[in-house]
């Protein structure tokens, strides 16, 4: 909102300020996302069947090997960008 604000008081541009709940919500969707898959796979549910445990437990084990996926872990974790 910040930049959105920025941008309209310094050149009167209202484009950052239209776009802004757009890109807002993408923002919050990834974040929502993001959290869903952490809890999901840091934590076993009651109703978690044995098929959904190893995927859980596969899914943690390639997070721990994987650079990528921790780069993408750090940058979720860290917050996106704005």
């Amino acid at each position: 909102l910040s930049n959105a604000l920025i941008a309209f008081y310094d050149t009167g541009s209202k484009k950052e300020l239209d776009y802004y709940s757009k890109t807002a919500l993408s923002r919050v969707w990834k974040t929502e996302r993001f959290s869903w898959w952490m809890t999901s796979m840091l934590h076993k549910s009651a109703e978690t069947n044995t098929f959904e445990n190893r995927i859980r437990l596969a899914e943690l084990e390639y997070l721990l090997s994987s650079e990528a996926a921790l780069t993408s872990l750090a940058e979720n974790y860290t917050g996106l960008p704005y």
